[in-house]
């Protein structure tokens, strides 16, 4: 029960209360002005990380994962070292003059050089003009040049294949009657071995066996031994062991090692 207020007691109470409640007051007013304060720096705080995300905007999270492991690099095993093959030097044909006794050896090691070495000529026309290149002097360089100046005059070089060059080459630097002379050689004493040696006597034999067509075996034993020297056949005759047959021409040329090959 409030007393009157016109009592000094009254009074100081009244007094009191208002001061008391004003120090509530006062204690309110500055808690609410601490939480403005607050609110307002986590406001000014969230406003500046706000500026900074929008300025400078984040990649977006990657989860920290560990790298995938490298794998070692495969070693491969050194390459074989390369091999180079090489071939045997050839030789080019010698000089031809258009001597007919010298035609067989042009045109077989003509021939033999273009199987070898076949990557050397661009086309067929180029062989034929290669080996024009050794028609040098006599008969043989004429008829060269009358090959060139006939191309001259019609614009067509005459021989179109190496086949066409082998023709025109029998034609005109082999003998004329090779079959007929080769059966006249055989059949008489001039193809017999005189002073040659034996591996000399059955070269020149063999080229005219082929030259005459001969193909009966006996034939060719019985013929080959008779041009034999005299000493030789007796050698063949008596021969203990390993005689050639007289049916096999091949076994020939096996016993000729064991025969005698210098003249005496």
């Amino acid at each position: 029960m409030s007393l009157p207020l016109d009592t000094p007691q009254g009074i100081a109470n009244t007094l009191g209360y208002l001061q008391h409640h004003l120090h509530e007051l006062t204690e309110r007013q500055n808690v609410s002005e601490s939480n403005i304060n607050s609110t307002l720096a986590a406001l000014t705080t969230q406003l500046q990380q706000l500026t900074q995300l929008v300025a400078n905007p984040l990649s977006p999270a990657v989860p920290n994962t560990p790298p995938p492991p490298v794998p070692s690099p495969l070693v491969s095993p050194p390459p074989a070292p390369l091999v180079r093959q090489t071939r045997p030097k050839l030789s080019c044909p010698l000089d031809f003059n258009g001597e007919c006794h010298n035609g067989r050896t042009f045109l077989n090691s003509s021939s033999l050089y273009i199987c070898l070495a076949p990557e050397q000529f661009h086309d067929k026309q180029e062989r034929i003009l290669w080996a024009l290149t050794f028609f040098k002097g006599g008969h043989a360089a004429k008829w060269s040049e009358n090959v060139f100046r006939q191309e001259v005059d019609t614009g067509v070089f005459s021989i179109q294949t190496w086949g066409d060059f082998e023709q025109q080459f029998w034609l005109h630097f082999f003998p004329a009657n090779v079959e007929a002379d080769a059966i006249n050689a055989l059949e008489g004493t001039s193809y017999h071995q005189g002073n040659q040696m034996v591996n000399d006597y059955l070269d020149s034999f063999q080229a005219l066996v082929s030259d005459a067509g001969y193909t009966d075996p006996r034939t060719l034993v019985v013929k080959f031994r008779r041009g034999l020297r005299l000493g030789i056949q007796n050698q063949i005759a008596t021969m203990p062991y390993r005689r050639p047959a007289d049916t096999d021409p091949d076994a020939l040329k096996g016993a000729k090692g064991n025969l005698a090959v210098t003249s005496k």
